[in-house]
């Protein structure tokens, strides 16, 4: 299960109720924060999730809403809070305008408050840990190396509690190993396979963040079969012209992709304070019902059906 923060839903300039870009994701105890708009070390703090573990940023692209509230979350760590590294992964040109702002404008060669490693990724995997990876794939937007990412719980085989106990294998280690792939051996000497007490492999749940993006072209295939869709919805269908001229999507496209997709559910950001809410949701629910236009600190669970 993934589980993802809204901190930020706006787009390009924050209004009343909805700050710069940025969200949390979670996975047991790993935290990801993709993107980091202006304020967003308040975001932090007011959605209460605080600091512990925010040890990696993915960037989506360079453009400032996304980015520039990493001065001021450094100006944070620098302060008041403290982690053991900060991994920032992005994009060539992002790597290069986050060195500027970082080394240039809030550092300015006073040493840094932990290791800061800034990570140039290319399309594919950039995170793999034991039970999950995480995918960086192109996606079109003005300027580039803009990337979306997708987050995959790894294949498990259930564990067959009724076997298992048919066979005599008590709760506790031995239970563990076979769940983990071991043979083991119960007391009387009987040899125990995994295959004896385990499931065909069921599919662990994906997660798809995108952040802005003009065309959905080559997003169908990242975005296949995924239990949550994150994308942008900066425009409405009635200035879809503006939304081609600035590479933004209008709800009604993000929604077609959702559906294309078979998306388990579909949760837009990126909102523009030129448009009302409900207009939003309006627009992409009569495509695809299971949409929901997220605000600033809604929380959502992803899981696999």
């Amino acid at each position: 299960m993934f589980e993802i923060v809204f901190l930020g839903t706006s787009a390009s300039a924050p209004s009343v109720h909805r700050g710069l870009s940025a969200q949390v994701i979670k996975h047991n105890e790993y935290r990801f924060l993709v993107d980091c708009g202006e304020g967003t070390q308040r975001q932090i703090l007011q959605s209460g999730i605080g600091f512990k573990n925010l040890n990696r940023i993915l960037i989506t692209h360079s453009h400032l809403d996304h980015i520039l509230g990493l001065a001021g979350l450094l100006s944070t760590f620098m302060r008041w809070e403290a982690i053991e590294y900060l991994d920032i992964y992005a994009g060539k040109a992002s790597i290069e305008r986050i060195h500027d702002l970082l080394y240039g404008v809030v550092l300015r060669n006073t040493p840094a408050p932990m290791p800061i490693h800034l990570v140039q990724i290319q399309p594919g995997i950039i995170v793999d840990e034991d039970d999950f990876s995480v995918t960086a794939f192109p996606v079109f937007h003005r300027g580039q190396d803009c990337f979306g990412y997708r987050f995959e719980e790894k294949g498990k085989r259930p564990f067959l509690v009724e076997k298992a106990e048919q066979l005599g294998v008590e709760p506790g280690p031995l239970r563990k190993d076979l769940a983990g792939g071991q043979a083991v051996t119960l007391p009387g000497g009987r040899i125990i396979q995994p295959d004896e007490v385990l499931g065909p492999m069921k599919a662990g749940t994906r997660f798809v963040h995108v952040g802005d993006v003009g065309s959905t072209d080559n997003l169908v295939a990242e975005c296949m079969g995924a239990d949550t869709l994150v994308i942008e919805a900066t425009y409405l269908e009635e200035e879809a012209d503006m939304a081609r001229q600035f590479a933004h999507l209008t709800a009604r496209r993000a929604a077609e992709l959702a559906s294309t997709c078979k998306v388990g559910q579909l949760l837009l950001t990126h909102i523009s304070r030129r448009y009302r809410e409900k207009d939003v949701l309006a627009e992409a629910q009569a495509i695809f019902p299971n949409t929901i236009v997220a605000r600033d600190f809604d929380t959502f669970s992803s899981k696999r059906k």
